[in-house]
Parts: C-alpha cells; sequence; structure tokens
C-alpha cells in the first residue's frame, strides 16, 4: 500500500507528490517544520507541537496558513490514511513559490506539506545498554529554536557521529552545552539532573517538556540551568531525548565512559516513568 501524503489542498501517494524547483523551501530552506509522533493513531502533545510551529513561523515571518481545528484534522487524516497504530507526522510549511529573490515575496500562497512514517522505538538493547556520543563545537545558526528546514548544519554535524560510529554528537558553544545535532541533552551531577534553558540556541524539545515534568512527578532532583562543558564531561549520567529517540543514555562521550559507562539508576527511574506515560496515552487512546 503506497504512503499516502498531503500536500496543498491534496492527498496523494507520495511517488506523485512534487513541488516547483523554484518553491523558496527548495532554493533557500526558507520554510519550518515539525515532527509529531502517533502513538495508537493518537497524535501525541498535538497542542504543544502545534505552538511551537507557530512560534517557528512567527520566527521566520510567516503567516500560519492554519488555525489549530485545520491543523488537527489534517493530522488526523493523514494518521487515519496510513498504516501502522504508530507514526511519525512530518509537518513542513515553505514561504511558497516564487521568483529567486532573497526578500520575502509579497502574496504568494505558502506551500504545506504532510506525510507519515513508522514510528518504532528504540531497540531494546540501546535502552539497555546506552549509546555512545561524541562532542563538537556548536557551529550553526542562532535561531536554533526556529525548527527551520534549513539544517545543514545538523546535518553535517549528525554526519560526523555517523562517521565516528556514534549516535549523537553532544554540542557546546562558548563553554556551555547546548544540545546535540537532533536531540536535547539532560546531564546527572551529583545526584542532580541538570538541563539547559530554552533560548535562542537550543529547539524547545516537546520531549524535554514531558521529562521535566516526569522528574517533577517522580520527585526526582532537577534544575534548569547553564551547564558548562566541564560539568557535562565529568557528569554522572548523560541522556539524549527526542520524539523519536524517546530518552536514551549516552553511556561513552569520544571514548570515555560516562559514569560507570552504563545507563544510571536515575535515567533508568525516570525511562520507567516515561514508559509508563507512554502506556497510558496508548491505552486512553484505545
Amino acid at each position: 500500500m503506497s504512503e499516502i501524503v498531503y500536500l496543498n489542498g491534496e492527498f496523494l501517494p507520495l511517488e506523485k507528490a512534487t513541488v516547483p524547483v523554484l518553491d523558496r523551501g527548495f532554493i533557500f530552506g526558507d520554510g519550518v517544520y515539525e515532527v509529531i509522533p502517533a502513538y495508537s493513531r493518537h497524535a501525541f502533545r498535538l497542542p504543544e507541537h502545534l505552538r511551537r510551529l507557530e512560534r517557528s513561523l512567527d520566527g521566520i515571518r510567516l503567516a500560519n496558513p492554519m488555525g489549530d481545528a485545520d491543523w488537527t484534522r489534517l493530522i488526523h487524516e493523514i494518521i487515519a490514511r496510513n498504516q501502522g497504530d504508530d507514526q511519525s507526522i512530518y509537518l513542513q510549511v515553505t514561504r511558497g513559490v516564487a521568483k529567486r529573490d532573497h526578500a520575502f515575496p509579497l502574496n504568494v500562497k505558502p506551500t504545506v506539506f504532510l506525510m507519515s512514517s513508522p514510528l518504532v522505538p528504540p531497540a531494546r538493547e540501546l535502552v539497555e545498554n546506552g549509546v555512545p556520543a561524541i562532542t563538537a563545537t556548536d557551529f550553526r545558526w542562532l535561531k536554533c529554536n526556529v525548527k527551520s528546514t534549513s539544517l545543514l548544519g545538523n546535518c553535517l554535524l549528525r554526519q560526523a557521529a555517523v562517521d565516528a560510529g556514534a549516535t549523537e554528537v553532544v554540542l557546546f558553544r562558548d563553554g556551555y552545552l547546548t544540545e546535540a545535532s537532533a536531540s536535547n541533552v539532560f546531564v546527572v551531577k551529583n545526584g542532580v539532573l541538570f538541563a539547559p534553558p530554552k533560548n535562542h540556541l537550543v529547539l524547545p524539545g516537546i520531549t524535554y517538556d514531558v521529562v521535566l515534568e516526569l522528574a517533577r512527578t517522580g520527585r526526582v532532583p532537577h534544575e534548569v540551568r547553564e551547564i558548562p562543558e566541564q560539568d557535562v564531561r565529568s557528569a554522572e549520567e548523560i541522556w539524549i531525548t527526542s520524539s523519536t529517540k524517546e530518552v536514551l543514555a549516552v553511556t561513552t562521550l569520544d571514548g570515555r565512559p560516562v559514569g560507570a559507562g552504563t545507563p544510571g539508576a536515575i535515567f533508568r527511574a525516570v525511562h520507567g516513568l516515561y514508559q509508563d506515560f507512554k502506556r497510558k496515552i496508548m491505552r486512553q487512546a484505545a
């Protein structure tokens, strides 16, 4: 069965979906996107994803082409038209098709695209054993809070991790932790869970918020503050989080063990809370 996508008002097979070469998303990367997990055919934290989409659109001065109700109906329809109880919904809005000119065109209709992919949780061995990561200088632009389609910097950093046989690359800017190439990063030091603050240097992750909520629920000591690089390198635990990775422990950093070199006790506690939380959502959606 062919994957069904949505493009500018039409549902159609993926292989038949095309956009003009002068679309500003193709020419300039002039657009934003969202990735929304769906468990048991229920979009996870959809209002939060739509608020982040709105902030990203505001960040590039592009009017939202739909209201929340229309987005919600469209996302539910994409889920319904594709196979699999658990799906990853990709949503992209570009400024549309116009003559190539760096200045924003007037009276141009945005391009709206959605597709679904299977949502596969991290393999059990990755959760149980943790994953390797490397570090790098964060050389990306200074509006990382905008979920922009201009992801060349992230791609270069992610490929550096692949080349090193690692799952992620943990990023530092001016001596402080920002995030990873496609994940948020948490650190445990002296028994306290630390998270970098939300600002223009990090993408405000939906899973990031869930982890902090679960830390409060589980009475895990935690704090949001700037994290010096030396605190990361001497951490007892390091985690990466995203909609597709969920919560994973980093057990080696630049080839050196993190803590004991295995997922730590606080990770296991919060990961258990996360799985309970997800099971509750799936039961409610069933």
